[in-house]
């Protein structure tokens, strides 16, 4: 598997419900988060910006555990699969260490200019691999 990037969430008091969980709502863009620093650190800021892009195409989420408002909270994000024209991202959203949520996106590289997908180009490929 490709190298993991951490990334630590802040938590805000409108993410929390009447219980002091976090609600699952704010725990999908928690793991928007760790994407966004996902593609800076290892694809560049060019991903985010450029004609050619990455979106998503589906996402699945498994609720293992509670997170409270005390809890802190980190989001794991990494490459599972590089395909010809899209990309698997699992994510986990931990607290000291205990997986309390799981999401694996389908990412789609689309060409924004165009509006059509397109491969993965090779230089991403070989960014989202490395160790």
């Amino acid at each position: 598997m490709a190298r993991t990037l951490e990334t630590p969430i802040q938590k805000r008091f409108a993410d929390i419900d009447p219980f002091q969980h976090v609600n699952n709502v704010a725990q999908q863009s928690y793991f928007d988060v760790g994407k966004v620093d996902y593609y800076r650190q290892v694809l560049g800021a060019e991903v985010l910006m450029g004609d050619l892009r990455i979106v998503t195409a589906s996402t699945s989420t498994s609720y293992l555990g509670q997170v409270r408002f005390y809890d802190d909270v980190c989001v794991s994000t990494t490459c599972e699969k590089v395909g010809t024209k899209s990309i698997v991202l699992l994510q986990r959203l931990t607290v000291d260490g205990e997986v309390r949520s799981e999401s694996r996106s389908v990412m789609v590289v689309f060409d924004f200019a165009v509006q059509v997908s397109r491969p993965v180009p090779d230089a991403w490929r070989e960014r989202l691999l490395a160790e």
